[in-house]
């Protein structure tokens, strides 16, 4: 998966260098990630989701920065800035205008009347470093398919500390709810569940998601009609079990397996839900022992 990733970063920067397009957000793409992916023998939902993880910041995110990069060259000499809003494939100078300030914090006039504050984004390059002082408590599995029943709700994505929109969505729920949803429990993963489903591909940070407080079960027939319900289909897991405190080691967990365990193994994620299971905690919730599911497949 390194190796692919490079192959994606000098991709984009050969693209940049040929016409300043990019890969989504505004203007014309030449870079078609999808086809790439099959190339190198990877999906794109997997691409992205190793990319996010690996840079802390989107593929789409880091293609805007590069890009506005490059040309805060052509901005600082001068040249046209209608010709340079088409050249990186934008439609107009004052939506090239608008990009440029995102990214950089200042108009291109003002770069042009001050000469910045300019900031610059330097192409990446992914390396892998073997430690080997520790390993990881992974199981595969094979599931049939299955149906998480529950609560759901649309929640914005955090990547580090406890999300307090959660939080707010579970204790809204009346104390005996909880027991009944455990009560409905018939499938792996057992126990009640915590449940992050229509995740952004590039996994970016304060995008929407599913998150649904429910159980498994082999079938929704039976599921009581206030209830949500996200079917599963068949297919492959991965379960990572993790002990410590709640959640830092639980999130420690999960970076891990985009920095060491993808890379490492012959496996990449797949489209559907990922899945934490709580099987033992302190009564405070400081410490947890949890079981990390995520949908994946043969690389």
């Amino acid at each position: 998966m390194i190796a692919e990733l490079n192959t994606l970063i000098d991709l984009i920067e050969s693209d940049l260098a040929d016409t300043g397009s990019t890969v989504g957000g505004e203007g014309v793409s030449h870079l078609d990630v999808e086809s790439l992916a099959r190339t190198l023998g990877t999906s794109e939902y997997h691409l992205r989701r190793m990319f996010s993880s690996l840079a802390g910041m989107s593929l789409s995110e880091y293609v805007r920065r590069r890009r506005m990069t490059v040309a805060a060259a052509d901005v600082a000499a001068g040249r046209g800035l209608l010709g340079i809003a088409v050249r990186f494939g934008y439609g107009s100078a004052e939506a090239f205008g608008r990009a440029f300030h995102s990214v950089h914090g200042v108009s291109p006039s003002a770069v042009r009347r001050d000469g910045g504050p300019l900031r610059s984004q330097s192409t990446i390059r992914f390396r892998l470093t073997i430690e080997g002082s520790s390993s990881m408590d992974t199981r595969i599995t094979d599931k049939p398919a299955f149906s998480l029943i529950g609560h759901a709700k649309r929640v914005p994505l955090i990547h580090e500390g406890e999300n307090p929109h959660i939080r707010e969505h579970i204790e809204s729920l009346p104390a005996d709810e909880h027991a009944r949803l455990k009560s409905l429990s018939d499938a792996e993963p057992t126990g009640l569940l915590q449940v992050t489903a229509d995740v952004d591909p590039d996994y970016r940070e304060g995008t929407e998601l599913t998150y649904l407080h429910g159980v498994a079960v082999g079938t929704p027939a039976s599921a009581p009609e206030d209830l949500d319900v996200i079917d599963v289909v068949a297919g492959t897991w991965a379960v990572f079990t993790t002990a410590g405190r709640f959640p830092e080691a639980l999130q420690t967990t999960w970076a891990a397996t985009a920095t060491e365990w993808f890379p490492s193994n012959p496996w990449q994620l797949r489209p559907g839900p990922s899945i934490v299971a709580i099987i033992d905690r302190a009564a405070d919730f400081s410490t947890a022992t949890t079981e990390l599911w995520l949908p994946i497949e043969r690389a």
